[in-house]
């Protein structure tokens, strides 16, 4: 082969490694870009407290979705049952490997993320194991999340509304009065 035939097939070679280039390139970025613009959807544990307490979402692209608090309700103790939060907190990172919740996402966010099957499945399995933790003797039941805001409960704590633990108020601004005052009988 002379100089000339060598050079040409040089040449030819560059030609289809540049076009090969290019297309590795091309389609090298928008992978890239296709992965970022798309939630992925995962769906995994992520403990707050104990065991089975949080379920992450990633629900929006770059790794960004809700964190669920799961909480029970043993308010009859034969019986544990969901006890849904659904103000739920911003997931980061969820794509990565030290995902992190911050702040307060929004409720639509909860019911977009609740109306799908997959997150549904993975709330159950994680409550039935918190309830599992929190009341071993206590039966499983398994009630649907809301998924609309009239369908949201106001959270009802009992001990909050008892009797005792708050005064009246008039009274309380009488027994304040009488320790300004120097008047306090001690009752």
């Amino acid at each position: 082969m002379t100089l000339h035939g060598c050079i040409n097939a040089v040449k030819q070679v560059n030609a289809k490694g540049k076009t090969f280039l290019l297309v590795a390139l091309a389609v090298v970025l928008n992978g890239c870009m296709t992965s970022s613009s798309k939630p992925s959807w995962a769906i995994y544990p992520l403990q707050r407290h104990q065991a089975h307490d949080g379920l992450a979402v990633v629900s929006e692209p770059d790794g960004y979705g809700v964190h669920l608090f799961l909480e029970t309700d043993t308010s009859d103790p034969g019986i544990c049952t969901p006890r849904w939060l659904p103000d739920p907190a911003r997931l980061f990172n969820g794509n990565g490997n030290a995902p992190f919740s911050s702040g307060l996402a929004s409720r639509k966010e909860f019911f977009v993320v609740v109306a799908r099957g997959d997150v549904r499945r993975a709330l159950k399995r994680e409550l039935k194991a918190l309830c599992v933790d929190r009341a071993p003797r206590a039966r499983w039941r398994w009630q649907e999340p809301p998924r609309a805001a009239d369908q949201v409960k106001p959270l009802r704590l009992p001990a909050l509304e008892e009797e005792d633990l708050l005064r009246d108020p008039e009274e309380e601004r009488k027994l304040q009065d009488e320790l300004l005052n120097g008047n306090w009988s001690g009752s």
